[in-house]
């Protein structure tokens, strides 16, 4: 959807200019998340029968990355907001309907650590947790959380996703970090709540991409794998950021005289080598992503599944775009000065933003590209998060 992507692109000066009013609230300014809204952004991956637009994911993933370029919190929040109404149409026709029924626009939250114990009881499930890092939580009026399904014997026999309304848990305003402060990723408390079972989603159906909203969302947009487009929901920001911090140090070295040598920054060459590398890597890490996706969305786009090599391939290259990334900032931020450390600067908020995006649990390098290395070389692979 071009004009959804133009839409978002004339945001990107006033997100910029709010980036520090965002850190400073710890949550993104509702006025950005009703701009994101008038744009369409949000519903670029929601089904079309509940008033979304079904586009091509790239175009979701690159308006992710122009928002994170602009601020790294709300291009965060924007992306795993974003992302939900693609898994929410995975789930059970009444379970949409209960979300969109009456509000096309209404948004949910996540935190998918299996933090909750869920018990069986007739229709449904008992559900208690706790759950940390659901980022946009103050932007929506419902949440997934992971839990286990516990059996007779109180040993689990099931991983799931639940939704849940908003009446049934509480928000606890926890967060206080060094990076993307903005994001309002505070903990969700849930205290013996009823969850329907069709407000339920085993990750056992999504890694087989085989779920019950498919039988309502035929279009090859619901068949591509869970872990593949949420993963990349993860990947993409902290690509932006890296984008964004490339734009403002070009911009700023160009015009910086280093005190210690009397000359233009712009001059040193062994800034520009930096310079050269850091776009190098950010480049590379995109394409990776651009080429694994609209791949898989040719297979999906022929009535084909997603390649097992390829789900394989997708996690490597998400990991490694995160660390390309990661590395391509650092390289920035030491490049900057001594002026980089001064609070309020876009290089120093998105070398912070790109490392807490770092840490989240999906970019983990070393799980993802052990699971890559072990398919390789022929051993049976089985996780969640592919």
């Amino acid at each position: 959807m071009s004009e959804v992507v133009a839409a978002v692109r004339e945001l990107l000066p006033v997100l910029r200019e709010r980036a520090q009013e965002t850190e400073d609230l710890r949550k993104i300014p509702a006025e950005s998340i009703e701009s994101l809204r008038q744009a369409g952004f949000f519903r670029l991956l929601q089904p079309a029968p509940h008033g979304g637009l079904e586009a091509d994911p790239l175009d979701f993933y690159r308006s992710v990355r122009m928002i994170s370029s602009a601020c790294g919190s709300t291009g965060w929040v924007s992306s795993v907001l974003g992302c939900h109404p693609w898994q929410l149409g995975l789930f059970a026709a009444q379970a949409q309907q209960d979300v969109w029924g009456e509000d096309q626009d209404a948004r949910i939250s996540s935190s998918y650590a299996p933090m909750g114990r869920a018990t069986p009881v007739d229709g449904g499930f008992r559900f208690s947790g706790r759950w940390s890092f659901s980022s946009g939580c103050d932007h929506a009026s419902w949440v997934f959380l992971g839990g286990l399904v516990l059996g007779d014997d109180g040993a689990p026999v099931d991983f799931r996703t639940f939704l849940l309304p908003i009446a049934d848990y509480k928000i606890e305003d926890v967060w206080d970090t060094v990076g993307l402060r903005g994001t309002g990723s505070n903990d969700i408390l849930v205290d013996d709540v009823f969850v329907p079972d069709y407000r339920t989603l085993s990750f056992q159906d999504t890694g087989k991409c085989v779920c019950p909203g498919q039988e309502v969302n035929t279009g090859p947009l619901y068949k591509l794998p869970f872990a593949s487009v949420f993963s990349y929901s993860i990947a993409a920001p902290v690509v932006g950021m890296a984008t964004g911090a490339y734009e403002s140090h070009v911009s700023y070295m160009r015009e910086r005289v280093r005190a210690s040598y009397g000359n233009k920054a712009a001059e040193d060459p062994y800034s520009q080598v930096r310079v050269a590398e850091a776009a190098s890597d950010i480049d590379a890490a995109w394409l990776q992503l651009e080429h694994n996706i609209g791949t898989a969305c040719k297979h999906v786009n022929a009535g084909e599944k997603v390649p097992f090599d390829l789900r394989m391939r997708i996690r490597r290259d998400q990991v490694k775009a995160t660390a390309r990334a990661i590395g391509a900032v650092d390289r920035l931020f030491e490049n900057s000065g001594g002026k980089a450390l001064n609070a309020g600067t876009p290089i120093q908020r998105f070398w912070r933003d790109a490392h807490a995006g770092r840490v989240h649990a999906i970019n983990d390098p070393e799980r993802a590209l052990a699971m890559y290395g072990k398919s390789e070389l022929g051993l049976k692979v089985q996780d969640a998060w592919l």
